[in-house]
């Protein structure tokens, strides 16, 4: 095979060959040498991008990200200089390894469109929510799918990612899975798909909790006369200590808390009012409506379709 031209750039197997001979003793061999192609080119795709290249583990003419707008796939070529591109169905062609990262309602269509095309000894690794293996293989008519629920701070490498692989992966394709995903941040690997959506709704959709923690802390900040400025330092790095702390010790948290809380103080007084406030039944609903959510959008179809055919969402998860 020479090269598939694919909207920008150019997919080049004699390039590959010239970056694989390029390879350090550093870099992870898994995915040295294997083209990578992103189907929906959103944020989480992005930052898995970024990763994979501040790590070498895969060079920038090696990874293709497929999306709906043509005016985002030059900005990835320019930022990147991966291969940026339009066209979902040739992206698949050329890769062995396949990331589905777009939003679940368009996962229907776009499993459609792939059906049959991706490369049988390739990977497919999925990030989108609620969908599970046996609808990713049926729909693409493969056996080797991963897959894996990242969350957001995986794009400065500090991500939690949960995932499981189906029988047909293979060992050498699970840790082609493993690297990719050890480079975001942590990974737990589950026997049992059910899981994911578990994962979803902490993990997945923990940052929201803790970043709207922290405004809220910020604003009561800000409140007690703090410029907005001085207490945005203030809660982000009482956050990130409070976790690297949490993350050192081997102390439950609830001990971690009382160490700090003096009978009468501050943090005893502070407590009371968020436990009269039910601080803990409201997150405990918070994750349980989220995990109820992700198994719904594993429900869900058939996605809406104008008169070309496409979906009418934004297919950049």
């Amino acid at each position: 095979m020479g090269s598939l031209e694919i909207g920008v750039g150019v997919w080049s197997w004699a390039a590959a060959r010239d970056w694989e001979e390029r390879v350090t003793e550093s870099m992870e061999g898994h995915l040295a040498g294997k083209a990578l192609a992103f189907i929906g080119s959103g944020t989480m795709a992005e930052a898995m991008i970024q990763v994979l290249l501040r790590q070498e583990l895969v060079a920038p003419e090696h990874i293709c990200a497929s999306g709906p707008r043509e005016e985002r796939a030059l900005e990835l070529n320019r930022r990147y200089g991966i291969v940026g591109t339009t066209d979902n169905r040739g992206a698949a062609e050329a890769a062995d390894v396949l990331v589905l990262s777009v939003k679940p309602q368009v996962m229907p269509t776009v499993l459609g469109e792939l059906e049959g095309l991706v490369y049988p000894e390739g990977l497919v690794l999925s990030i989108v929510a609620g969908k599970d293996i046996d609808t990713i293989g049926s729909g693409l008519r493969h056996s080797a799918v991963v897959r894996a629920m990242p969350n957001t701070p995986t794009q400065v490498g500090e991500g939690m990612t949960v995932w499981t692989a189906s029988d047909g992966t293979s060992p050498t394709q699970r840790a082609q899975a493993r690297a990719m995903l050890r480079a975001m941040g942590r990974e737990v690997y589950v026997d049992d798909e059910d899981m994911l959506d578990m994962a979803t709704a902490v993990s997945g959709t923990g940052p929201t909790y803790v970043f709207l923690m922290m405004e809220a802390l910020t604003d009561a900040a800000v409140h007690l006369g703090f410029s907005r400025r001085v207490a945005e330092e203030l809660v982000t790095q009482t956050v990130v200590g409070s976790a690297s702390f949490a993350r050192q010790s081997d102390r439950h948290l609830a001990e971690m808390r009382n160490m700090v809380t003096s009978p009468g103080g501050t943090s005893a007084e502070a407590i009371y009012q968020l436990e009269k406030g039910g601080l803990r039944t409201v997150l405990s609903k918070a994750v349980w409506a989220a995990y109820q959510k992700s198994k719904l959008l594993g429900k869900v179809k058939h996605a809406s379709k104008g008169p070309n055919g496409l979906a009418n969402m934004d297919q950049e998860g």
